[in-house]
């Protein structure tokens, strides 16, 4: 462990307070109107501790396995999380959507592992870091738009359709990073299929 795990594991622990909050604001007594803003400070801490983990990781030279598992785990873990939630309450994303997100990376990292267990790596794409930007600004979006919606500043049919715009784009991206990832690294997944 070094001060970048830290940071990773601070996002990993951050995900489940966004469905506590979105879904369960009425039994903790929490006034709707404060959940946007508190959402959104979670957000950022984590999305800047994702940036943090990442400079600290590389200034200080410990890039390591872990950090190499850890750091897209807890992207996965946050962006999923904050997705399925999403299905729920006001914002009313549907589940196909969403599980573009949850496929794409539950193959991927089966792939990563089969590799890793036939002794060689998948490298990360371009891609993949981008799908991560962007269903992130996708996030951040919805949760900002929270904020008019619950004080009546914005109507309930235009928050769920620009968030379903939204996350459309971002599912579209997810799909083609994975095709992406798949196209780039077919020796390496054909080499691991066939080393039985």
């Amino acid at each position: 462990m070094n001060t970048a795990h830290y940071f990773t594991l601070l996002r990993i622990l951050i995900s489940p307070l966004f469905p506590v909050l979105y879904l369960g604001y009425e039994w903790l007594g929490i006034p709707l109107v404060w959940i946007p803003p508190i959402m959104l400070l979670l957000l950022l801490v984590s999305e800047f501790s994702d940036i943090i983990d990442g400079f600290l990781a590389r200034r200080s030279n410990q890039v390591t396995d872990l950090g190499k598992v850890l750091d897209p785990m807890a992207d996965s873990i946050t962006h999923i999380s904050l997705f399925f939630t999403f299905t729920q309450g006001a914002v009313q994303l549907p589940m196909l959507v969403v599980l573009v997100f949850l496929y794409r990376d539950f193959f991927i990292s089966t792939l990563r592992t089969l590799c890793a267990l036939r002794g060689f790596a998948l490298a990360a794409r371009v891609s993949g870091k981008l799908k991560a930007v962007m269903q992130a600004v996708v996030a951040v979006l919805i949760v900002v738009l929270m904020i008019p919606y619950t004080l009546g500043y914005l109507s309930l049919e235009l928050f769920q359709k620009i968030s379903l715009y939204a996350a459309l784009v971002a599912a579209i991206y997810t799909a083609a990073s994975a095709v992406d990832y798949f196209y780039a690294n077919r020796f390496f997944i054909k080499k691991a299929l066939d080393n039985h």
